[in-house]
């Protein structure tokens, strides 16, 4: 939590419908749902996941200085803290002081006196984040204001692109005034509030990254931040299985749109037909951008490949007196829409053109896994973009390998790509028939990706399947030669990442 939202814990309950446990305190550290990211003064959020209950390490964040907790279930909480039913506290507390205790009545039968850091009790602690970082938002906007400045808030969405372009856009807003982006992929029900609860009064510009797996989940996360601009990349097939269509897709993707303040401006990728239409949603400006060259308020021209398939192109953009030759520093084609996008959307924050144009070619992937091409020992080149897949990304992927391979013998591994519904078997099949048209000597597959394998072996590429990731790690290396290519692609669930980072690991550069 930053240095804008000053606000004790029973604020915090106040804001998000909630009772304090305990003793009352001032927030002055971040706001965690990890408890081993706790700092002295922080505020831990105790979410039940799918691996571990956040109510099972408030003990951890006690000891690393937290204050306070927003818990749903004060029994599991009093456990963690090893605090027994009868008040008996156990190490983890009796470690840490206590405060100035509340005798508050614990819905646990005991009061709250023992308790050595305040806990906020609400229904559900994911709400209660989104609850909060909405009312920090809405403080952070006021202050500014009052201040006669602004704190514009952008956003972005598409089926592929957002991590890349997200990290562009927060490179671009970086030069003109202190910008908060979200770490990694931080953009669902958890990681877009604490993104906006990193913000405070310094922060010029908030960027975030919006992601949805079914119908409903942008609306909720713009009604925590509603948007100032917003960007709609691509529509395309990933996680088919929440939508049931593309067009329900393109329906959950548009809810960003609405999601616009009023005179908030829309940022839409002229060449994909679903994401063009949704400028009919727009509450006011839109800014359309095409990679293709077709009519588009931003477009790029004259693109040509180097031998690292980086993009240079010739950058219409407004405000410009003129195209720009940009030289991008990022690897693959498909790049360009994303860095496109990235420059719509810091044109329709403020940013002036003239320092867009001058900054685009310096941006580059700071997440990690995504199009990050490295040499290895052994002349071994690793393309890894192994943080996610689906259809679309791995059509892009397979697309760049053969200008980033040159003459190498290419090696292609793929891991099950999740989420895509009734289209799996298809997307899988088409998979494999692009890894042979990209040229690939060998096609390595984890997990359900048979189709993959069959399609590939039937165009001539040799093919191995593993199990799973562990079993692929234990053989890779007798599979690879110095000199290969190797990209490396599939779902963060599938595990293929895990390779990636072992081929690092062994063959340092």
């Amino acid at each position: 939590m930053g240095a804008g939202m000053n606000l004790t814990l029973s604020q915090i309950a106040a804001a998000v419908g909630g009772r304090l446990i305990g003793p009352d305190a001032p927030v002055t550290g971040p706001v965690v749902t990890d408890s081993r990211q706790a700092a002295e003064g922080s505020l831990f959020v105790a979410v039940h996941g799918e691996r571990t209950d956040g109510h099972a390490h408030l003990g951890s964040a006690l000891s690393l200085g937290a204050v306070g907790a927003i818990v749903s279930d004060p029994g599991a909480a009093r456990a963690g803290l090893g605090i027994d039913r009868g008040g008996a506290v156990g190490s983890a507390a009796a470690q840490h002081g206590t405060g100035a205790a509340s005798t508050t009545e614990d819905t646990t039968g005991g009061t709250a006196e023992e308790l050595p850091l305040g806990l906020v009790l609400v229904e559900d602690t994911v709400t209660a984040l989104g609850a909060l970082a909405r009312t920090h938002l809405v403080g952070l906007r006021r202050a500014a204001a009052d201040r006669g400045e602004r704190l514009t808030v952008v956003a972005m969405t598409g089926s592929v692109g957002k991590t890349t372009t997200k990290d562009l856009t927060r490179q671009l807003l970086a030069a003109s005034g202190p910008t908060v982006a979200p770490r990694a992929s931080f953009n669902n029900e958890i990681g877009l509030p604490l993104t906006v609860l990193e913000a405070d009064e310094s922060t010029r510009y908030l960027v975030l990254e919006m992601g949805a797996s079914g119908p409903g989940h942008i609306t909720y996360l713009t009604d925590i931040a509603p948007l100032d601009v917003a960007g709609v990349l691509m529509i395309g097939h990933a996680h088919m299985g929440g939508f049931g269509s593309i067009e329900g897709v393109a329906a959950a993707k548009a809810e960003i749109i609405a999601g616009l303040l009023p005179e908030g401006v829309a940022i839409l990728n002229a060449d994909d037909a679903r994401a063009a239409a949704m400028a009919g949603l727009a509450p006011a400006q839109v800014l359309t951008f095409s990679a293709q060259g077709g009519p588009a308020d931003l477009r790029a021209e004259r693109i040509v490949l180097d031998e690292a398939a980086r993009s240079a192109f010739d950058l219409h953009l407004p405000g410009l007196d003129g195209p720009r030759r940009v030289q991008l520093a990022v690897a693959g084609a498909h790049n360009v829409a994303n860095a496109l996008a990235a420059a719509g959307l810091a044109l329709a924050a403020g940013l002036e053109p003239e320092l867009i144009a001058e900054r685009l070619g310096s941006v580059s992937i700071e997440s990690p896994h995504r199009m990050d091409v490295s040499e290895l020992s052994g002349d071994l080149l690793l393309i890894d973009d192994s943080y996610n897949a689906n259809i679309d990304s791995m059509t892009a992927a397979l697309a760049a390998l053969p200008a980033l391979a040159g003459g190498r013998r290419r090696v292609v591994v793929v891991s099950e790509m999740l989420e895509l519904g009734e289209s799996s078997a298809a997307d899988h099949a088409r998979t494999g028939e692009l890894a042979a048209e990209a040229g690939a000597a060998m096609l390595i597959g984890i997990g359900s990706t048979q189709e993959a394998l069959d399609a590939a072996g039937a165009r001539g590429v040799e093919v191995v399947g593993f199990d799973d990731a562990a079993a692929a790690i234990s053989q890779i290396d007798a599979l690879l030669s110095d000199g290969d290519a190797v990209l490396v692609k599939g779902s963060n669930g599938s595990g293929a990442w895990r390779l990636a980072d072992h081929l690092k690991e062994v063959r340092p550069r």
